[in-house]
């Protein structure tokens, strides 16, 4: 998020001298540019719900094995996210708050959901995948779940299928030996399909918990995660989920409805059973008599 904020500071700077030059520069001379920075033009995330990744894509693991995307779906929803792993700010950001928001979860890796990372450099190499590995389960705190992390490295053209399906674009600066990109996270149903999407570096663990929820289609979760995906609206513009007033409004009224219904059955059942104690008092004193 910084190195956005920095990277906003010099385009809002370039616009102002741009403007103050503008007033300057004889007309002779040609108009000032207040575009974007070339490394910045063909930079952005915007993932398309339900639009299917290529699961016949082979990359390698963090142990150097040869592997398919498509090995880890098929039974659970995966939590992916596009990263290089030399970056110097930006990715290590989305590691730590991947690993923050899950921690907060009830939910376990490898148990009720996946996690892979993908590298977009292709000069990164599995010995990178490994160690930072390590750092999220480290991070994590839960050993026994080092089977569902996985971080992958792969040649430029498997890179470039992935990350073309999930419009993920970005630009390499060879000035700088860093790569300009955007920051974010996809939840993706168990055949391959986007189903959620969260932008930045920092994800509500409400967001993402309702995320897996909604993308193993119920397959995981409490009643209370199915009640509040009903409660809550996850809106593709924002990237978050919001409540929405009317279906709790109609749940309110529902509930309502069921409490009358549930107090004129305890009262009626109340009402029968004092009758039937009083007939049966009243039987028995005449048997007495």
């Amino acid at each position: 998020m910084n190195c956005f904020r920095s990277i906003t500071g010099i385009v809002a700077l370039l616009a102002f001298s741009a403007t103050v030059g503008a007033q300057t520069i004889p007309d002779s001379v040609g108009k000032a540019s207040s575009g974007l920075p070339k490394q910045l033009q063909n930079v952005g995330f915007e993932p398309q719900l339900n639009a299917q990744l290529p699961l016949d894509l082979t990359f390698r693991d963090e142990s150097g094995r040869d592997v398919q995307l498509r090995q880890y779906f098929g039974g659970k929803p995966v939590l992916l996210a596009l990263v290089y792993y030399g970056c110097p700010m930006l990715c290590n950001q989305v590691e730590q708050g991947v690993v923050g928001s899950l921690k907060m979860l009830s939910f376990n890796a490898a148990r009720d959901y996946e996690v892979v990372f993908v590298s977009f450099d292709a000069r990164e190499t599995p010995d990178m995948a490994a160690k930072k590995k390590a750092a999220a389960l480290s991070h994590y705190g839960r050993p026994e779940t080092a089977s569902g992390w996985h971080f992958l490295t792969g040649k430029e053209e498997q890179i470039h299928a992935l990350t073309t399906a999930a419009n993920f674009r970005y630009s390499f600066d060879e000035k700088n030996n860093l790569f300009a990109h955007a920051s974010g996270i996809m939840l993706i149903t168990p055949d391959g399909r986007i189903s959620r999407y969260f932008y930045g570096v920092e994800y509500p663990s409400r967001d993402v918990r309702l995320g897996l929820v909604d993308a193993s289609a119920g397959k995981i979760g409490t009643p209370i995660d199915h009640l509040l995906l009903f409660c809550f609206h996850y809106d593709p513009e924002t990237a978050r989920y919001s409540a929405t007033i009317l279906k709790i409004i109609r749940l309110g009224g529902i509930l309502t409805v069921f409490s009358i219904v549930a107090g004129i059955l305890i009262f009626r059942r109340r009402d029968v059973h004092a009758a039937n104690s009083s007939a049966s008092q009243a039987g028995a004193r005449q048997g007495a008599k």
